[in-house]
């Protein structure tokens, strides 16, 4: 038997300037529907003389398997970026009747476009007229062509027109794609640095228009006498078209790159120079900036999720950014709301017309807006799986089986159902959670953003220092903007003195400069030179004074969370710890607070308890007594967050004898450990029980807890499938148990089997 050989196939490529040779596919990646084969080009030939010129004849060896791609990583879902194509080829048994009834619903969707709007189409707007103009000839030619099928039922359209069809429908997709892009609010810009490329692809796909149509059989070009005219009239200007940038595009990409290299040099170009392009782009406004320079983000996000941080397009993506967060800061003196983005923003609850028990999540019931199935095979909201796993639980919340992994994968599918069927009712779907890869990185992406940068905030601290209360109102919503957006920014806003003035504008009467001044110094409290900046001014009693006198409950909340951060190690927690009147107020604040204040205030009290000195003041401040009352709280995270609080107090004598003295604590303490459905609680209930048998009495407590049966169950259970810190703590909590009544203990582990920890049940 002779070995199996890999087929020769006579190509032809075409020599047309607007389709690119086979030799330069491999550069630029141009598929292999613009390459016929030798039986295509017969029918071509056969049928049109005037294609045949372009074409020369290549000889090609195709190997046995094509190589494969790596896979990509499962848990990043597929998503199209901006100025992508990806058209989807017809299979090869459809017949003509379909393919022309879905070209005529292309050719329809891009011939309505409204090419005449500026502000639908502000770049390349000649050349979309072009466009929009070829597609409404196309769209009348093809509906010729159904009513000549549907007239004349002896000629239906023959097989030999799948062909050019089949390129036609290609073409159409590519051409929706490049006139959705090219209008897409947010985009604008990017679109407009890009032009040149945008009417190259123009150009490209009106090349394949024009050689579809001459592959068209003459029977179906000649099937009435108005189909042959609009035929040689859409073949005829797609060739002869040519797509360039208009004048005033060129002009304005000019200016965006001269404004860079400005940018570049340290050096603040002029505002009417910045005023001229956003004009042209029709950006008019703060928040049709805030749109762009969303739209950028979440573009470089997908970049960065490919793996594509050294590429060209990274860099001038925050370059972009950086110059529209500029013209943000400098030329918008009022910031208008943008309602479009705040219905997105709503949460999306399931509407009436959606079966719901499909579409909501099983933890929520909410429509699920970013879908993630787990090891089980169930599918739940990202945000929503992502807190149950966080809070300790390991099991599905719907089978009740342990999961593998806390890994997740996202449901692209499901959510493609879910986004079609809200959109169609005016409901816009939030973005699926992106890598924040280029928020945690200290440096800018090129010297034209590092620069913008620099330059904005510069900007920012002369509207703190000297500007009217409407100036320092909108330039503390940038600081807390830009201090959220990125590490950079705020190691710009630290080194720019920032803080000081932040800091001054506490005692603002204004409660929205109040309140913007609060959460700027919470997002640079999170950057260690923003810490070490607050305490060395003495920010710390200020902070305190905002828990206590603040504006709004968001400023006392935002108050209560910059305390965690600066408590980040025992000795910043001992000196806020000195100030009389900081760990009263989060103790009272977690007593009379709102939720997230009582969260923030709690997380705050915690990172104070890391100094052993400041166990004692919160005893005095009554936190054992205010966290006692939050274990019956109906809210899992807040007698969570309670629980591992009076853990972290019962480490020390004092707070062990504190915790004894509260009536009912013990008994609270064991029910939550019995009927906690979160891991991490059950965990800290362990550890506060077996301190305040170390510290305490085991006499006092071993009884009461003794005398409950069901506790006894989950401290054995604990044993056995805890973690190693855990099991240990269960164990000794156990042995304190079996002590009192006399009980044998419990079996210790061999180190030669750790792994398999057992316990008897007596």
């Amino acid at each position: 038997m002779s070995s199996h050989r890999p087929p020769r196939v006579l190509l032809y490529t075409c020599r047309h300037p607007c389709i690119p040779p086979l030799a330069s596919i491999s550069t630029t990646r141009v598929p292999l529907r613009y390459i016929y084969p030798l039986s295509a080009l017969a029918v071509i030939y056969c049928h049109s003389k005037l294609l045949l010129p372009f074409y020369a004849p290549t000889f090609l060896s195709f190997p046995a398997s094509p190589p494969m791609s790596s896979p990509r990583p499962p848990n990043q879902p597929k998503r199209r970026r901006l100025l992508a194509l990806p058209a989807v080829c017809p299979c090869e048994s459809i017949t003509p009747a379909p393919l022309l009834s879905s070209l005529l619903s292309l050719a329809a969707d891009v011939a309505g476009r409204r090419a005449s709007d500026v502000d639908a189409f502000p770049v390349l707007r000649r050349g979309v007229r072009t466009v929009v103009r070829i597609a409404g000839i196309l769209l009348a030619f093809l509906e010729e062509l159904q009513d000549a099928s549907a007239t004349k039922m002896a000629t239906a359209l023959p097989s030999s027109a799948l062909l050019g069809l089949t390129e036609l429908h290609v073409a159409m997709q590519k051409l929706r794609f490049l006139l959705t892009d090219s209008a897409r609010r947010g985009a604008r810009l990017w679109v407009l640095v890009n032009a040149g490329l945008v009417a190259s692809e123009l150009r490209l796909v009106l090349g394949s228009i024009a050689a579809a149509m001459d592959a068209l059989p003459r029977s179906v070009v000649d099937s009435s006498v108005e189909a042959g005219e609009l035929a040689r009239l859409v073949s005829e200007q797609a060739w002869r078209a040519g797509v360039r940038p208009d004048s005033a595009d060129e002009r304005a990409a000019r200016s965006v790159r001269s404004i860079l290299e400005q940018f570049k040099d340290g050096v603040a170009p002029d505002a009417e120079d910045l005023r001229r392009v956003l004009r042209l782009v029709r950006i008019g406004s703060w928040s049709e900036c805030s749109e762009e320079i969303a739209f950028l983000e979440s573009e470089l996000c997908v970049r960065l999720d490919a793996g594509d941080e050294n590429s060209n397009d990274v860099v001038v993506m925050n370059s972009l950014m950086a110059f529209l967060v500029y013209c943000r800061v400098v030329l918008f003196d009022r910031i208008d709301s943008n309602k479009s983005q705040a219905v997105a923003s709503a949460p999306a609850r399931c509407p009436e017309w959606i079966r719901p028990d499909a579409l909501q999540c099983p933890i929520t019931l909410d429509v699920m807006t970013d879908p993630v199935t787990v090891s089980t095979g169930q599918t739940y909201d990202r945000t929503s799986i992502t807190r149950w796993m966080k809070a300790g639980c390991r099991t599905c919340p719907v089978t009740g089986e342990r999961l593998r992994t806390t890994d997740v994968i996202p449901n692209a599918a499901l959510r493609g159902i879910v986004e079609r069927l809200l959109l169609s009712n005016g409901v816009t779907l939030p973005e699926p959670s992106a890598s924040a890869g280029h928020r945690k990185t200290a440096v800018p992406f090129g010297p034209a953003a590092g620069g913008a940068a620099r330059l904005s905030v510069a900007y920012i601290i002369a509207q703190l220092s000297r500007g009217s209360t409407e100036e320092r109102r909108k330039a503390t919503s940038e600081a807390r903007k830009l201090s959220k957006h990125s590490v950079f920014y705020r190691a710009c806003l630290v080194d720019a003195n920032a803080v000081p003035w932040l800091l001054c504008l506490l005692s603002s009467t204004d409660a929205s400069v109040q309140d913007n001044a609060v959460a700027s110094l919470l997002n640079l409290s999170k950057h260690p030179a923003g810490r070490t900046a607050l305490l060395d001014v003495g920010g710390v009693g200020l902070v305190v004074d905002i828990i206590n006198v603040g504006a709004n409950s968001e400023a006392q909340q935002n108050a209560a969370a910059v305390l965690f951060y600066l408590s980040s190690n025992a000795e910043s927690a001992e000196e806020i710890g000195r100030i009389p009147e900081a760990i009263p107020t989060l103790v009272q604040l977690i007593r009379v607070g709102a939720y997230r204040g009582r969260k923030n205030a709690m997380v705050s009290l915690y990172g104070l308890l890391e100094s052993a000195n400041n166990h004692g003041r919160a005893i005095a401040a009554g936190a054992v007594a205010t966290l006692a009352a939050l274990l019956s709280n109906n809210r899992d995270d807040l007698s969570g967050y309670s629980i591992t609080l009076l853990a972290r107090i019962a480490e020390q004598p004092a707070g062990a004898l504190a915790l004894l003295a509260q009536p009912g604590l013990v008994a609270g303490l064991a029910e939550a450990l019995a009927t906690s459905s979160s891991r991490s609680a059950k965990d800290h209930c362990v550890a506060a029980l077996v301190s305040l048998c170390r510290h305490g009495s085991g006499k006092v407590v071993a009884p009461l807890l003794g005398r409950m049966p069901g506790l006894m169950t989950s401290l054995y259970t604990l044993v056995a499938d805890g973690s190693p810190q855990t099991s240990k703590k269960g164990r000794a909590l156990l042995n304190e148990i079996h002590r009192h009544y006399g009980m044998s203990p419990p079996p210790a582990s061999s180190s030669s089997d750790a792994g398999d920890r057992v316990v008897r049940v007596l």
